[in-house]
């Protein structure tokens, strides 16, 4: 467990496990901060309101998996954005940004242009096509049981990786603001994320993320205009400040830019390579939209055209996400970087850490009371995450496995939704002993893996099944299948791995980041073996390829359709 647990993937440096703060910016272990603890019961108290009204509304299983599909395009637009928002991306780019300097807008620009795929290739065939999940769509034409099996394998494979990072940082902070052992905290995250899915299902989970979206949106808005007002809101002034904060700041990261005759606004000091770059920067997009959690909220709207409304809502909250984690990432070289209050001279490091970038913003930009509340945001930030995560999961196992693949769709709705709850309880069980497991361990490589798995697995079969009329059932599983285990294999294979944990002398396969490799093995293993596939149900499932067309393109018999 130690050696599979100390992985760390050069994806998302922002591990939500890096929350080991919000107690005192200067001062970590100081006192509690009592704003942020006043702030956190009301984010609890307002949710678990929202919770015991959602409750009384979710009567189907339409209410529970898509909140009736009621959601309009702009409320669905910002739960999006408030699902894809995670802590890590807060942190982690911003201190990306703050250690790297130009380079950690890879992250910002790959996380946000997977976004326009969907947009212009899925969001519309998603909703026509499906009803809770995404194997619903790639079930539409192949074979339910097999494909729904793999659906769900991927599903409950990404889920638990990306519930593993934000249990470990959920709970970290809470022990930092109440002074909890960590198993207590970890303990009381899980129980409020399966309070908000097995009560409230997806109107509950919809109305937490646009909650944590807009707060989220509002303390990084508000550090990054502390930042600008810093230096006048003069852009050039601020860039020249960052190279002169690169020079005077005395942290290891910034000496080495200097020693090595280095311009911070320069590409390099993070992928050196062309595969390495192109293999990240396919993993970051495709991943996206192959995240199960996210493809869930297109069914949660009344029809295509609010789904396409959805994620222009969504591209454009995110896409200003990503220019306020650049502008604190920079703003913390100009502002924290020379400031010794926030800088363990002896280690040459930030005091907590890189990921402690935008945290000690807060406190350098509005002092204890504007830390308090970006420490309270952090948290509704990871709890947001977590009950999508969950509710994507819990739909796997009752939707794809229970009611389709094993009663092969003939199943009660009430009985769907209790299989449904105990699945979000399982689930949540499992979160919190793993969460507990891996409590001193840098996670950070179980969200790249998770984005890694969604791309190489999930991606190639939804994109393939929608648009590529020689898909079959067989070419699916096997491609599907080769992308799993390659990009599991393949990290365990890389320097990351190999060498740094298991201590061998050379890495077996040179990079860290497999997308290129992994994505390529799935699509030509779906291409090789469903082109090999001439089975009278292979011919059977090409012929159904015009009649998904023209639901895909016309929504006809998309309300309250069930797949075949």
């Amino acid at each position: 467990m130690k050696q599979l647990t100390a992985l760390v993937s050069a994806l998302v440096v922002g591990s939500s496990s890096s929350l080991l703060w919000a107690a005192d910016a200067a001062k970590p272990e100081s006192k509690m901060n009592v704003t942020a603890i006043v702030m956190f019961f009301i984010f609890v108290a307002v949710t678990l309101g929202i919770t015991y009204w959602a409750a009384a509304r979710t009567k189907s299983t339409k209410d529970f998996y898509a909140a009736g599909g009621g959601i309009t395009g702009f409320q669905n637009g910002l739960a999006i954005a408030g699902d894809y928002m995670s802590a890590a991306s807060f942190l982690g780019i911003s201190a990306m940004v703050f250690a790297k300097g130009y380079d950690g807008l890879i992250y910002s620009i790959g996380f946000l242009v997977g976004w326009p795929v969907i947009l212009f290739l899925m969001a519309e065939q998603l909703r026509n096509l499906g009803r809770y999940t995404f194997a619903d769509i790639v079930s539409f034409r192949l074979s339910r049981v097999p494909i729904r099996t793999l659906s769900a394998m991927g599903t409950l494979f990404t889920v638990i990786l990306y519930l593993i990072a934000q249990m470990v940082g959920a709970g970290q902070l809470i022990r930092t603001l109440f002074g909890l052992p960590y198993e207590s905290a970890v303990v009381i995250v899980g129980v409020l994320m399966i309070l908000y899915v097995a009560f409230g299902g997806m109107i509950a989970t919809t109305w937490v993320q646009i909650i944590k979206a807009v707060l989220l949106l509002t303390g990084a808005t508000f550090i990054a205009l502390g930042a600008l007002n810093h230096v006048g809101f003069n852009l050039e002034a601020f860039f020249r400040s960052a190279m002169e904060g690169v020079k005077a700041s005395g942290l290891a990261d910034h000496k080495a830019v200097v020693a090595g005759n280095k311009d911070i606004f320069a590409p390099g000091g993070l992928v050196s390579d062309p595969v390495s770059a192109i293999s990240l920067g396919m993993a970051l997009m495709f991943g996206t939209a192959g995240l199960p959690h996210i493809l869930m909220r297109f069914f949660t709207v009344a029809n295509a055209k609010e789904a396409r409304k959805s994620v222009f809502f969504a591209t454009g909250f995110i896409g200003y996400f990503y220019i306020l984690t650049f502008i604190i990432g920079f703003g913390a070289v100009v502002m924290v970087a020379p400031n010794p209050q926030y800088v363990d001279a002896i280690k040459g490091t930030l005091n907590g850490g890189n990921n402690m970038a935008a945290i000690h913003m807060a406190h350098a930009t509005g002092g204890d009371l504007f830390l308090g509340f970006i420490s309270a945001v952090a948290f509704a930030t990871i709890l947001a995450v977590v009950s999508g995560l969950t509710l994507a999961g819990a739909s796997a196992v009752s939707h794809d496995i229970y009611a389709n693949a094993i009663c092969g769709g003939k199943v009660d709705e009430r009985k769907e939704i209790r299989i449904s709850k105990f699945s979000a309880l399982i689930i949540g069980i499992i979160a919190i002993f793993l969460g507990i497991q891996f409590e001193k361990q840098n996670v950070a490589f179980m969200v790249g893996l998770a984005f890694a798995i969604a791309a190489s697995a999930n991606f190639p079969i939804l994109i393939l099944s929608i648009y590529w009329k020689n898909l079959t059932t067989r070419g699916a599983l096997i491609g599907g299948s080769l992308g799993l285990i390659s990009t599991v294999t393949m990290v365990v294979l890389s320097k990351t791995v190999w060498v740094d944990v298991l201590g061998n002398k050379a890495p077996l396969f040179p990079y860290k980041d497999p997308a290129i490799f992994s994505m390529t093995l799935a699509f030509v293993g779906c291409w090789i073996f469903s082109k090999l596939d001439s089975s009278r149900q292979a011919q059977a499932e090409r012929n159904l390829f015009d009649a998904q067309a023209v639901r895909c393109e016309t929504g006809i018999g998309a309300a309250g359709a069930s797949n075949h």
